[in-house]
């Protein structure tokens, strides 16, 4: 349990602080630019992290929401209830979840459908010799055809998302006292240890997105949705009092509407 106590006081004294909140968004934009244009003008040699069947890619990423919702509701509950009291506060701040997957659903939606109306089944990857008989990528690939269209990068934009929503979340535990109850403290130290791994294996393979796969526009756009559904909810919504709220903390409303002042 000591190692798990000091890596959970890792992640408190890092993810926590309100510069990291302001800063982060800022650097996984630089990080997805300077990538790309590492792959463009210099690529990496291949490795192990450049195969799409990686084991942090098919287990923890192609699942990136369930693991970031099946890890959040549980810390949303405890931390607001702990600092509330109030069942019905909480129920509206476990709201945010909802909304997250209306972004997480949405967004993904869109970018099937610009794929979709952007491409063609070819007959190698080679794109060469249109099959103009598959007209939709899953009868494509059911013909044994491969198809190619503006294919926004999900990576960027769900590890983007779903890294800022759990930082915003985690400042909760500014003010979070929780050493009178030994089985409440063991609960939150946990989840925090997991949330803690979890954001720096969203932020680690947003890196890897980035110098391995797709063309630059593409990421720049997914990598825009993921931004925006954050500012949209965190940054504006979530500062309104019909909204699901941000964390119950005292002075945090006051920081993030300074900290979009600036």
């Amino acid at each position: 349990m000591d190692h798990v106590e000091r890596c959970a006081w890792f992640f408190r004294g890092t993810l926590v602080r309100v510069a990291v909140r302001r800063y982060l968004p800022w650097a996984l934009v630089t990080s997805m630019l300077a990538g790309s244009l590492l792959k463009e003008l210099s690529p990496l040699p291949e490795s192990y992290l450049s195969n799409k069947r990686n084991v942090l890619n098919m287990y923890f990423v192609k699942v990136a929401w369930a693991w970031t919702l099946s890890l959040l509701l549980p810390f949303i509950a405890l931390t607001n209830y702990h600092l509330t009291g109030k069942a019905g506060l909480v129920l509206r701040r476990l709201s945010t979840l909802l909304v997250g997957t209306a972004i997480w659903y949405v967004c993904t939606a869109i970018f099937s459908s610009v794929e979709h109306y952007t491409g063609s089944c070819y007959q190698s990857p080679a794109l060469e010799g249109i099959r103009k008989e598959q007209r939709s990528k899953q009868q494509c690939h059911r013909e044994g055809g491969f198809w190619h269209g503006f294919d926004i990068s999900g990576h960027s934009f769900l590890l983007t998302f779903c890294a800022l929503m759990i930082v915003e979340e985690m400042a909760v535990l500014q003010e979070l006292k929780t050493d009178r109850s030994q089985g409440l403290h063991t609960a939150i130290t946990t989840l925090v240890v997991a949330l803690g791994f979890l954001t720096f294996i969203w932020v680690w393979m947003f890196l890897c997105t980035a110098v391995y796969f797709h063309d630059l526009p593409q990421k720049v756009l997914g990598t825009l949705f993921g931004l925006l559904g954050w500012y949209g909810t965190y940054g504006f919504w979530y500062l309104k009092s019909f909204s699901p709220g941000l964390p119950p903390q005292s002075s945090i409303l006051n920081l993030k509407r300074d900290s979009y002042k600036k």
